[in-house]
């Protein structure tokens, strides 16, 4: 983590948010070194990106092209409790991950040698699809469109599976759960299945960086303010910890006053620390 990084991922946000790889890669700069030179370990990680595409054939099926080189990725239910999981280099050097940096992996590979494909965020699960984006319609059904589990290395994943998925949630399936999803819903994803697994007060310099990252996208949810005091708390940091909460209560007061003077009780216990 450096200023550098921390100021190249808001520029990002700000200016080129469809760069998935790029938010990835600054994203892992949290908690993997850059040795000081954010723009060499930016140019090394997108140079495995390059390299993963380079392994692709020319010829044959989109889903067969991007198996034979992407075939070996995989996911296990132990990688849930593992941070590597969700950082897109140690994702791609361990070949394991979480389901969305997988798919990630998958879209930006296909991205390279001009495969369409996007992710989709399924309510449960996470799966990339081959098709073009841009011409999804959630009414008519597109035979040409494949769904792509690359958590069980990139298997077929048949709609009616699919349709399983959602269902196990408790949820009725829809049709626009197979929407594409945006570059900036997949990065807030990513942050939040890494506050989840920072939710431990030992964790809590994990989370706070990723709560920091989760502010410096479009229109962020107030509740962040509040999360961010409860993880600075949890560092020990009582006197930022108080004025984070009383922000959060401060910007909710007119449309939650039960939240808001709930914040300030957090707020006054945790100056009570300071006596």
């Amino acid at each position: 983590m450096s200023r550098e990084s921390r100021d190249a991922f808001r520029d990002l946000m700000a200016t080129t948010p469809e760069r998935l790889d790029l938010a990835c890669l600054l994203i892992a700069a949290e908690a993997l070194p850059t040795e000081g030179n954010v723009d060499a370990y930016l140019a090394r990680g997108l140079a495995d990106l390059d390299r993963l595409a380079e392994q692709v054939p020319d010829a044959g099926e989109p889903h067969e092209r991007l198996q034979a080189a992407l075939g070996d990725f995989h996911g296990r239910p132990e990688d849930y409790d593992a941070l590597a999981s969700s950082l897109l280099p140690e994702v791609v050097r361990r070949r394991r991950g979480l389901p969305i940096l997988l798919s990630t992996v998958w879209t930006e590979t296909a991205r390279r040698v001009g495969i369409a494909a996007y992710g989709v965020g399924l309510p449960g699960h996470f799966v990339a699809a081959l098709g073009d984006p841009l011409t999804f319609d959630p009414v008519l059904p597109d035979g040409s469109r494949l769904l792509v589990d690359p958590w069980s290395g990139g298997r077929l994943l048949p709609f009616d599976a699919a349709r399983d998925i959602v269902e196990r949630t408790g949820r009725p399936f829809r049709r626009d759960h197979l929407a594409p999803a945006s570059p900036v819903s997949i990065v807030e994803r990513i942050l939040a299945n890494i506050r989840a697994w920072a939710d431990h007060p030992l964790r809590a310099p994990t989370r706070l960086w990723a709560i920091d990252l989760a502010l410096a996208l479009p229109d962020p949810p107030p509740w962040l303010l509040r999360d961010r005091g409860i993880a600075l708390r949890d560092m020990g940091h009582a006197h930022l910890a108080a004025r984070w909460l009383e922000e959060y209560a401060d910007v909710v007061d007119d449309d939650a006053p039960s939240e808001a003077e709930t914040a300030r009780d957090q707020a006054r216990a945790v100056r009570a620390l300071l006596n």
